[in-house]
């Protein structure tokens, strides 16, 4: 038996609601553009962000996102809006036109955890004096 194909956008009949078809993945997460890190304090208070859990980082277009993994608590089990006939602007604003529904998400930057941020910051940012290095080695690794 052939495995199951998944939904795709092309495959929606006229008249049909694309979101009958979704997992949600919108109403999963919020995304806010945050200036980009420039200095080692930038770096770390991201990094201070995403050791609080369910938050990640990418980037974009060359901008900076602080992306936040939450369900929407009127999210429903059918993956329909609890609210939809008094849900907030923004997602009324939302089109399902260019949406995500079938999309591979793949960033330029994608950052899953504060050691994986902190290892691109090391990479990328001058090396530290050999006292403050020392110094920095004698801290407790936050994961």
């Amino acid at each position: 038996m052939p495995a199951a194909q998944k939904f795709r956008r092309k495959d929606l009949k006229k008249g049909e609601n694309l979101c009958d078809h979704c997992t949600a993945k919108c109403c999963r997460y919020f995304a806010l553009p945050i200036d980009t890190p420039k200095k080692r304090e930038d770096f770390d208070h991201l990094r201070w962000y995403m050791i609080h859990g369910a938050v990640s980082l990418f980037v974009e277009d060359g901008v900076w996102y602080l992306m936040v993994h939450a369900d929407c608590q009127h999210l429903q089990a059918d993956n329909m809006c609890g609210i939809y006939h008094t849900r907030p602007q923004i997602c009324r604003d939302y089109s399902t036109d260019n949406c995500e529904f079938d999309d591979d998400v793949c960033y330029e930057k994608f950052f899953e955890t504060a050691d994986q941020l902190w290892e691109y910051a090391e990479a990328i940012l001058p090396q530290r004096a050999p006292a403050e290095r020392e110094a920095h080695m004698q801290l407790p690794v936050l994961n």
